[in-house]
C-alpha cells in the first residue's frame, strides 16, 4: 500500500479528521489527500464526509488494501480477481527482486499442486503466494513449508474447524472408521514451496497456500473439505490476516516451528506408506527432522528418513 494512504487510512481510523488537518499531518497538499481519499474509496473502503471531517465507515470485505489494513505483519499485497496462478505470478514478483509480498486472488484458472497436479481453486477460497527471500540455507526451507501448514492450520482452527497437518503439506479434517480416506483426513489445504538458489544460498522461495474456504465441497475433487462444510463461512479478510501474522511470527524461529507442527501433526503416531522415487516405504510414522523430512520406523525396527514423498495413512494391522 501507497505509505501515504496508508497514513490517510490510520488518521480515517482514528476517527473524523479534516482535509486541511490530515494534509498539514502529512505534509501534502488538500488535492493530494482528496486523490487519496477518492482512491481508497475506489478500492472499496467507506469513507464518509461529515460536518467534523471524513470518517472510515466501512472496510472491504476482501482484497490487497482490504488485508493490509490492520494487517500485524510486514507483507505488500497484490490482488486479482482471477489469475492462472498466484505462484506463477510470485514468482514474476520474486524475478523482479521483490520479498515479503502476497499475491492474493479470489480464484485461479490454473492453480496447481505437487507434481502439477491439478488443484481446484473456484471463487470463494483463499489463493496465496509469498514471495520471501530467507536468508537460510537450501536445506532449512522446507521449515517454511511447515510454517505455513502450522500457520493455515491455526487459522482454521480459529475459524472453528478441527483442522490438523498431514505430512509434507497437507491441512486435513482427520476422520476416523473404516472409511476414513488413506490421505489422513478429507483435505482442506495444500502448501506448494518452490524456490531459486544456488548450493550454499537461497536467492527467493515463493510459499504457494490453497485453502477450500467459503466453497461447496460439490465443487471441490477428491477427498476434499472446506471451512463453510465444516464450520460455516469464515471471514476470508481475517483468515488471511492471522495466517500472515503466524507465519510471520514463525519463520525466524525453526525450533518454535517444529515444535508447532509436531502438535498439530496428524501424521505422527499412524502406521504410513510413503510412496518415493527409491520405493515404498511402510511403518510408523514417529517424528519430523529439523528440516521437515519424515521419520518412519519399519517393521523390522530401522528407522528410516524420507525427503520427499506421497505420504498415506494406513489402517492399523490387527492383532493376531
Amino acid at each position: 500500500m501507497n505509505e501515504t494512504r496508508r497514513a490517510v487510512l490510520d488518521a480515517l481510523a482514528d476517527g473524523p479528521v479534516t482535509g486541511p488537518a490530515l494534509a498539514d499531518a502529512l505534509d501534502v497538499s488538500r488535492a493530494a489527500v482528496w486523490k487519496h481519499v477518492e482512491a481508497l474509496r475506489d478500492d472499496g473502503f467507506a469513507v464518509d464526509s461529515t460536518d467534523d471531517g471524513y470518517v472510515l465507515a466501512g472496510v472491504p470485505e476482501y482484497g490487497g488494501l482490504a488485508v493490509e489494513y490492520g494487517l500485524e505483519a510486514p507483507f505488500e499485497v497484490e490482488y486479482h480477481d482471477a489469475v492462472a496462478s498466484t505462484n506463477d505470478r510470485a514468482r514474476e514478483l520474486a524475478a523482479d527482486g521483490r520479498r515479503d509480498a502476497v499475491v492474493l486472488a479470489d480464484r485461479q484458472t490454473g492453480g496447481r499442486g505437487r507434481r502439477d497436479r491439478e488443484w481446484s481453486s473456484p471463487t470463494g477460497g483463499v489463493w496465496l503466494s509469498l514471495v520471501l527471500r530467507p536468508d537460510v540455507p537450501p536445506a532449512r526451507v522446507p521449515l517454511l513449508t511447515l510454517a505455513a501448514a502450522v500457520a493455515v492450520t491455526d487459522a482454521a482452527r480459529e475459524a472453528g474447524v478441527d483442522a490438523a497437518i498431514k505430512w509434507p503439506n497437507d491441512v486435513v479434517v482427520p476422520r476416523s472408521g473404516p472409511d476414513a480416506p488413506e490421505r489422513g483426513g478429507d483435505k482442506l489445504a495444500g502448501v506448494l514451496t518452490e524456490m531459486e538458489g544456488e548450493a550454499s544460498r537461497v536467492s527467493w522461495v515463493v510459499v504457494g497456500v490453497g485453502v477450500n474456504a467459503n466453497v461447496d465441497v460439490a465443487d471441490l475433487a477428491g477427498d476434499a473439505t472446506s471451512v463453510r462444510a465444516e464450520a460455516g463461512d469464515v471471514d476470508r479478510r481475517a483468515f488471511v490476516q492471522r495466517a500472515l501474522e503466524r507465519f510471520d511470527a514463525l519463520r525466524g524461529d525453526p525450533g518454535a516451528v517444529l515444535a508447532a507442527w509436531r502438535e498439530r501433526a496428524a501424521t505422527l503416531g499412524e502406521r504410513v506408506r510413503v510412496d518415493t522415487a527409491d520405493g515404498a516405504v511402510v511403518g510408523d510414522a514417529v517424528d519430523v527432522t529439523e528440516h521437515g523430512a519424515l521419520v518412519v520406523e519399519t517393521a523390522g525396527g530401522d528407522r528410516r528418513v524420507v525427503h520427499a514423498g506421497d505420504c498415506q495413512h494406513l489402517r492399523p494391522v490387527a492383532e493376531p
